[in-house]
Protein backbone atom coordinates (compact mmCIF):
# COMPACT_ATOMS: atom_id res chain seq x y z
CA UNK A 1 0.00 0.00 0.00
CA UNK A 2 2.72 2.43 0.96
CA UNK A 3 4.51 2.03 -2.51
CA UNK A 4 0.86 2.44 -4.32
CA UNK A 5 0.59 5.83 -2.37
CA UNK A 6 4.24 6.94 -3.15
CA UNK A 7 3.55 5.98 -7.15
CA UNK A 8 0.42 7.69 -7.12
CA UNK A 9 2.02 11.06 -5.45
CA UNK A 10 4.85 10.59 -7.45
CA UNK A 11 2.78 10.74 -11.02
CA UNK A 12 0.78 13.73 -9.76
CA UNK A 13 3.99 15.94 -9.49
CA UNK A 14 5.40 14.46 -12.90
CA UNK A 15 1.85 16.27 -14.29
CA UNK A 16 2.25 19.20 -12.17
CA UNK A 17 6.29 19.90 -13.49
CA UNK A 18 5.26 19.25 -16.87
CA UNK A 19 5.12 23.09 -18.88
CA UNK A 20 1.95 24.08 -19.94
CA UNK A 21 1.07 24.15 -22.96
CA UNK A 22 0.06 27.55 -24.65
CA UNK A 23 -3.50 29.01 -24.25
CA UNK A 24 -4.39 29.77 -27.99
CA UNK A 25 -7.44 31.73 -26.95
CA UNK A 26 -5.70 34.11 -24.53
CA UNK A 27 -4.67 37.47 -26.18
CA UNK A 28 -1.13 38.95 -25.09
CA UNK A 29 0.49 41.60 -25.34
CA UNK A 30 3.57 43.15 -27.17
CA UNK A 31 5.35 46.78 -26.27
CA UNK A 32 7.86 47.33 -28.92
CA UNK A 33 9.72 50.97 -29.58
CA UNK A 34 11.41 51.14 -32.77
CA UNK A 35 14.19 53.86 -33.61
CA UNK A 36 16.61 54.84 -36.64
CA UNK A 37 19.06 57.41 -36.70
CA UNK A 38 21.29 58.70 -39.65
CA UNK A 39 24.30 60.15 -38.67
CA UNK A 40 25.20 63.58 -40.33
CA UNK A 41 26.74 63.70 -43.61
CA UNK A 42 27.15 60.11 -43.53
CA UNK A 43 25.73 57.09 -45.22
CA UNK A 44 26.11 55.19 -41.58
CA UNK A 45 23.38 55.18 -38.79
CA UNK A 46 22.00 53.10 -36.17
CA UNK A 47 18.53 51.22 -35.66
CA UNK A 48 17.22 49.37 -33.03
CA UNK A 49 13.91 47.87 -31.73
CA UNK A 50 13.75 46.90 -27.61
CA UNK A 51 10.42 44.53 -26.74
CA UNK A 52 8.25 43.56 -23.96
CA UNK A 53 6.79 40.41 -24.60
CA UNK A 54 3.99 39.19 -22.85
CA UNK A 55 1.88 35.81 -23.06
CA UNK A 56 -1.53 37.46 -21.32
CA UNK A 57 -1.66 41.53 -20.97
CA UNK A 58 1.64 42.19 -18.76
CA UNK A 59 2.59 39.53 -16.11
CA UNK A 60 3.42 36.38 -17.84
CA UNK A 61 6.92 36.71 -19.49
CA UNK A 62 7.20 35.95 -23.05
CA UNK A 63 10.04 37.45 -24.42
CA UNK A 64 12.47 40.42 -23.96
CA UNK A 65 14.01 41.41 -26.82
CA UNK A 66 16.87 44.00 -27.04
CA UNK A 67 18.26 44.66 -30.28
CA UNK A 68 20.23 47.07 -32.13
CA UNK A 69 22.04 47.80 -35.64
CA UNK A 70 24.24 50.00 -37.76
CA UNK A 71 23.26 50.69 -40.68
CA UNK A 72 24.21 51.42 -44.11
CA UNK A 73 22.83 53.80 -47.03
CA UNK A 74 24.90 53.47 -50.34
CA UNK A 75 24.90 56.84 -52.43
CA UNK A 76 21.87 56.77 -54.82
CA UNK A 77 20.18 53.67 -53.94
CA UNK A 78 16.88 53.28 -51.94
CA UNK A 79 18.33 50.35 -49.85
CA UNK A 80 19.79 50.32 -46.23
CA UNK A 81 21.60 47.32 -44.90
CA UNK A 82 22.21 46.47 -41.53
CA UNK A 83 24.46 44.26 -39.42
CA UNK A 84 23.05 43.95 -35.97
CA UNK A 85 23.16 42.23 -31.93
CA UNK A 86 20.17 41.08 -30.41
CA UNK A 87 19.88 39.92 -26.95
CA UNK A 88 16.33 37.80 -26.18
CA UNK A 89 14.95 36.35 -22.53
CA UNK A 90 12.55 33.99 -23.19
CA UNK A 91 9.81 33.09 -20.66
CA UNK A 92 7.82 29.71 -20.24
CA UNK A 93 3.98 29.80 -20.81
CA UNK A 94 2.20 30.19 -17.34
CA UNK A 95 3.41 29.87 -13.94
CA UNK A 96 6.72 28.81 -14.20
CA UNK A 97 9.39 31.51 -14.35
CA UNK A 98 11.75 29.33 -16.01
CA UNK A 99 13.54 31.53 -18.66
CA UNK A 100 16.39 30.67 -21.40
CA UNK A 101 18.79 32.69 -22.93
CA UNK A 102 19.46 33.37 -26.86
CA UNK A 103 22.21 35.75 -28.78
CA UNK A 104 22.08 36.68 -31.74
CA UNK A 105 23.67 38.68 -35.39
CA UNK A 106 21.70 38.97 -37.83
CA UNK A 107 22.25 40.77 -41.49
CA UNK A 108 18.89 42.51 -43.00
CA UNK A 109 18.36 44.48 -46.30
CA UNK A 110 15.34 46.84 -46.09
CA UNK A 111 14.03 48.81 -49.21
CA UNK A 112 10.62 50.64 -49.48
CA UNK A 113 8.24 51.06 -52.79
CA UNK A 114 4.88 53.48 -53.55
CA UNK A 115 2.00 51.80 -55.56
CA UNK A 116 -0.30 54.42 -56.92
CA UNK A 117 -0.45 57.74 -54.28
CA UNK A 118 -1.21 55.77 -50.65
CA UNK A 119 0.24 52.41 -50.95
CA UNK A 120 3.41 52.84 -49.00
CA UNK A 121 5.90 49.41 -49.54
CA UNK A 122 8.45 48.12 -47.31
CA UNK A 123 10.15 44.93 -47.59
CA UNK A 124 13.06 43.27 -45.25
CA UNK A 125 15.10 40.40 -45.61
CA UNK A 126 16.87 39.07 -42.81
CA UNK A 127 18.81 36.52 -42.16
CA UNK A 128 20.16 35.41 -38.59
CA UNK A 129 23.12 33.24 -36.76
CA UNK A 130 21.58 32.23 -33.31
CA UNK A 131 22.93 31.14 -30.18
CA UNK A 132 20.28 29.35 -28.18
CA UNK A 133 20.99 28.19 -24.46
CA UNK A 134 20.89 24.32 -24.74
CA UNK A 135 20.97 24.18 -28.33
CA UNK A 136 23.58 23.42 -31.01
CA UNK A 137 23.93 26.45 -33.29
CA UNK A 138 21.33 27.72 -35.82
CA UNK A 139 20.33 30.11 -38.69
CA UNK A 140 16.84 31.12 -39.82
CA UNK A 141 15.70 33.49 -42.90
CA UNK A 142 12.86 36.14 -42.65
CA UNK A 143 11.24 38.07 -45.19
CA UNK A 144 8.60 40.89 -44.04
CA UNK A 145 6.21 42.77 -45.82
CA UNK A 146 4.91 46.06 -44.29
CA UNK A 147 2.03 48.02 -45.97
CA UNK A 148 0.86 51.50 -44.77
CA UNK A 149 -1.58 53.53 -46.28
CA UNK A 150 -1.99 57.26 -45.12
CA UNK A 151 -6.09 58.09 -45.18
CA UNK A 152 -5.98 62.26 -44.83
CA UNK A 153 -2.90 62.14 -46.39
CA UNK A 154 -0.53 61.05 -49.19
CA UNK A 155 2.74 60.49 -47.41
CA UNK A 156 3.61 59.63 -43.37
CA UNK A 157 4.01 62.91 -41.77
CA UNK A 158 2.27 65.10 -38.89
CA UNK A 159 -1.20 63.86 -38.07
CA UNK A 160 -1.29 61.34 -40.88
CA UNK A 161 -3.78 58.72 -39.68
CA UNK A 162 -2.79 55.27 -41.35
CA UNK A 163 -3.68 51.57 -41.54
CA UNK A 164 -0.64 49.60 -40.93
CA UNK A 165 -0.09 46.03 -42.14
CA UNK A 166 2.59 43.46 -42.64
CA UNK A 167 2.86 39.56 -43.13
CA UNK A 168 6.35 38.16 -41.77
CA UNK A 169 7.90 34.36 -42.38
CA UNK A 170 10.50 32.68 -40.85
CA UNK A 171 12.43 29.69 -42.40
CA UNK A 172 14.95 27.44 -40.22
CA UNK A 173 18.03 27.19 -41.50
CA UNK A 174 20.03 24.45 -39.52
CA UNK A 175 17.35 20.95 -38.67
CA UNK A 176 19.44 20.20 -36.26
CA UNK A 177 19.48 21.40 -32.74
CA UNK A 178 21.38 18.86 -30.71
CA UNK A 179 20.57 15.99 -28.67
CA UNK A 180 19.11 14.09 -31.78
CA UNK A 181 16.64 16.76 -31.65
CA UNK A 182 15.34 18.97 -34.89
CA UNK A 183 13.17 21.75 -35.40
CA UNK A 184 10.64 21.84 -38.82
CA UNK A 185 11.75 23.71 -42.08
CA UNK A 186 9.15 26.06 -41.15
CA UNK A 187 9.52 27.94 -38.18
CA UNK A 188 6.16 30.46 -37.74
CA UNK A 189 3.97 33.40 -39.69
CA UNK A 190 3.21 36.84 -38.24
CA UNK A 191 -0.29 38.51 -39.99
CA UNK A 192 -0.51 42.56 -38.56
CA UNK A 193 -3.22 44.41 -38.91
CA UNK A 194 -3.42 47.94 -36.94
CA UNK A 195 -3.87 51.47 -36.96
CA UNK A 196 -1.05 54.30 -36.82
CA UNK A 197 -0.88 58.00 -35.99
CA UNK A 198 1.83 60.55 -37.15
CA UNK A 199 2.48 62.61 -33.32
CA UNK A 200 5.35 64.72 -35.55
CA UNK A 201 6.65 63.53 -38.93
CA UNK A 202 9.40 61.78 -37.66
CA UNK A 203 7.46 60.15 -34.21
CA UNK A 204 4.35 57.77 -35.11
CA UNK A 205 2.25 55.68 -32.75
CA UNK A 206 0.68 52.48 -33.67
CA UNK A 207 -1.55 50.00 -32.35
CA UNK A 208 -2.71 46.78 -33.44
CA UNK A 209 -3.70 42.88 -33.74
CA UNK A 210 -0.86 40.37 -34.70
CA UNK A 211 -1.71 36.56 -34.86
CA UNK A 212 1.37 34.55 -34.44
CA UNK A 213 1.11 30.73 -35.92
CA UNK A 214 4.06 28.39 -35.15
CA UNK A 215 3.90 24.68 -35.82
CA UNK A 216 2.89 24.20 -32.47
CA UNK A 217 0.28 26.67 -31.66
CA UNK A 218 -1.63 29.74 -33.10
CA UNK A 219 -2.16 32.90 -30.73
CA UNK A 220 -3.18 35.98 -30.98
CA UNK A 221 -1.34 39.02 -29.89
CA UNK A 222 -2.37 42.82 -29.29
CA UNK A 223 0.96 45.54 -30.19
CA UNK A 224 2.06 48.72 -29.24
CA UNK A 225 4.99 50.69 -30.95
CA UNK A 226 6.46 53.75 -30.89
CA UNK A 227 8.40 54.64 -34.15
CA UNK A 228 11.20 56.90 -33.73
CA UNK A 229 13.30 58.25 -36.68
CA UNK A 230 15.60 61.05 -36.21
Amino acid sequence: MRKLICTILLFFISIAALPQSVDENQLGAWYMYFVNKKFENSRFGIQGDYQFRFWDIASDLEQILLRTGVTYTPKNASIMFTLGYANITTGTFGESNDTFNENRMYQEALFGQKIGSRFLLTHRFRYEQRWVQGQDFRTRYRYNIFVNIPLNSQELKKNTIYIALYNEIFINGERNIGNDRTVEFFDRNRTYTGLGYNLLDNLRLQAGWMKQTTVNWSKGQLQFSLHHQF
